[in-house]
């Protein structure tokens, strides 16, 4: 749906059968964005664990080109995403 519909138009059935469209889409959304932040958490642990393993050998976790890489972005320096 692109547009909101005129809802004087609608019957009593056809507004409780968009209710139902409209919850039953917000539920998939919902279900989805749960799944992307359990996605995003287990890559953060990840990421978490291999700085621990860094630091604890005596590597640097934070190099001059991730220095480097955080200064262009607070520039705006960043490339644009293809997907813009």
């Amino acid at each position: 749906m692109d547009t909101f519909p005129d809802l004087g138009a609608l019957s009593d059935q056809e507004l409780k059968d968009l209710i139902q469209e409209l919850t039953e889409e917000e539920q998939e959304i919902s279900y989805q964005r749960r799944i992307l932040h359990g996605k995003i958490d287990i890559l953060r642990a990840e990421l978490v664990n291999r700085l621990k393993v860094k630091r604890e050998s005596g590597d640097a976790t934070i190099t001059g080109a991730d220095v480097q890489q955080l200064t262009e972005i607070l520039l705006g320096k960043v490339p644009a995403s293809p997907e813009e």
